[in-house]
């Protein structure tokens, strides 16, 4: 039996997002329990958001897409306020910190040209 794959899943940001939403989860799992249910939670739920904003939009209209990719992308800063809270409260390294900066950057800059490539195509 043949699965018939969604238009999104072969997407490369929404691909990325999925292995971003891993690593967060990786990165609060050791957590102290102080942070589980705040910033924690916080974190993990911004992250989550954006592959779900990618897959949503996608089914939308092109206007409507444009506007789920703008909203993963504002997810993407949400997630680099709360990992500059977590390297100052010294939840994450200098390293990690950078390393996980570096990915949320390159997944922002992707969603901003998946929405410029979108604006581009007629709407449906």
């Amino acid at each position: 039996m043949s699965i018939t794959r969604f238009r999104f899943e072969d997407l490369r940001v929404y691909q990325s997002a999925l292995v971003f939403v891993s690593r967060v989860y990786a990165i609060i799992k050791i957590w102290p329990p102080l942070y589980k249910f705040s910033l924690a939670d916080q974190f993990q739920r911004a992250a989550l958001s954006i592959p779900l904003n990618i897959a949503e939009g996608s089914g939308r209209t092109t206007k409507d897409f444009q506007h789920f990719l703008a909203v993963a992308r504002g997810l993407c800063y949400e997630c680099i306020a709360i990992l500059s809270v977590a390297k100052n409260e010294k939840l994450v390294s200098e390293s990690e910190y950078l390393k996980v900066y570096e990915e949320v950057g390159i997944l922002a800059k992707t969603l901003t040209a998946l929405r410029s490539s979108v604006s581009h195509v007629p709407s449906k």
